[in-house]
């Protein structure tokens, strides 16, 4: 028999419960009510603006004791249900299913959304371009091996714009159907066998080490072939049937990537922005140095710099740079208008919420 107080204390939950389904049919109400005016409008659907405003609303009124990632990922899930009341959202990424970048997609859009999984960055691109997708997950650096190259070249050519960016904190698993001692081959892509490899060499120095093009492709090897094993991460174990072997096995513990959110609206000022430029300069002495003083003269602080070989002339750069600001911010804008008239191509890739 349960304890008096125990049933009570029950009673209480189920109580709370029916009071919380009721809140949340009532925000859904209200979310369909914003959806009309939206469309109305002509206003893009999810707003990473206001996004923000909900999180950091929460993160000041939490007290606990759900700690604010636990309160994020509930509302997480709230807010990919009333995206999907407003409009059923596709999301494109680069798969296949429980590919890093998946799980970069659902943690900025939920569950309630649709994906589409594609073969290629660049098809990432297309999905959203051609309107299949209403917006794209890619990656675009980590913080062990650096800049993802193939994203900033599409970004020269491509008009859609930066929205927002998932930071995704990368914990690699070997996982395996089979005991570590029997493993021969280890499957994963360049990247992650980059960011595991003095662990490998001390705890699988004879094993043969096989690139392909994801991790996912790695585990749905490993899941078919005897002695074998792959690098990618907990979803695909759960996806492909395949044990945890050894789990956090990255080299460093800071091992973090940074994806991007592309679409084809523009996203207001929240305070707390990031904007996101390319530019290339005139082949002189002092060139780069004379681009960079207007952000010193407005005291913008610059997080980012990269080059690119713009590929259509012989030692020509694409520079690509993160800057704190929106780029309608008076000081930004102030930068950005000297900039351009200093070099040869300006393009503003887009302003967004910076994530905490």
């Amino acid at each position: 028999m349960k304890p008096k107080n125990l049933a009570n204390l029950r009673r209480k939950i189920d109580d709370l419960d029916k009071k919380i389904t009721a809140l949340l049919n009532l925000r859904a109400r209200v979310i369909l009510d914003i959806a009309r005016v939206k469309q109305k409008s002509g206003e893009s659907i999810y707003s990473p603006d206001r996004e923000r405003e909900v999180l950091r609303r929460l993160a000041q009124t939490n007290r606990g004791p759900l700690t604010q990632p636990a309160l994020e990922a509930i509302y997480r899930e709230i807010m990919s249900s009333s995206l999907s009341l407003e409009k059923p959202l596709k999301i494109a990424y680069l798969g296949p299913e429980a590919s890093f970048t998946n799980l970069a997609a659902l943690k900025k859009f939920g569950s309630q959304v649709g994906y589409i999984a594609c073969e290629s960055i660049s098809d990432v691109f297309l999905e959203v371009e051609r309107e299949n997708a209403d917006y794209g997950v890619v990656p675009i650096e980590n913080s062990i091996e650096g800049a993802v190259t193939h994203t900033l070249d599409i970004l020269v050519d491509s008009d859609l714009k930066i929205c927002a960016q998932v930071i995704l904190d990368i914990s690699h698993n070997l996982l395996a159907n089979c005991p570590m001692n029997k493993i021969r081959r280890v499957y994963s892509n360049p990247q992650v066998f980059g960011q595991c490899r003095i662990w490998l060499q001390e705890n699988l120095p004879q094993a043969e080490r096989i690139e392909v093009s994801s991790t996912t492709r790695a585990a749905q090897i490993a899941a078919k072939e005897k002695n074998s094993a792959c690098i990618a991460s907990l979803l695909a174990a759960e996806v492909y049937k395949l044990k945890v072997v050894a789990s956090d096995i990255e080299d460093s513990p800071h091992n973090v990537t940074r994806f991007l959110v592309i679409g084809k609206t523009d996203v207001r000022q929240t305070g707390h922005d990031k904007t996101s430029i390319l530019f290339s300069i005139k082949d002189r002495v002092g060139a780069l140095h004379d681009m960079l003083l207007p952000f010193k003269r407005h005291k913008i602080n610059l997080t980012k710099i990269e080059s690119r070989p713009s590929k259509r002339k012989a030692w020509d750069y694409y520079f690509f740079m993160d800057l704190k600001g929106h780029r309608l911010d008076p000081s930004v804008k102030k930068a950005l208008d000297e900039l351009e008239s200093k070099c040869k191509f300006l393009k503003v890739l887009g302003s967004y919420p910076i994530s905490d």
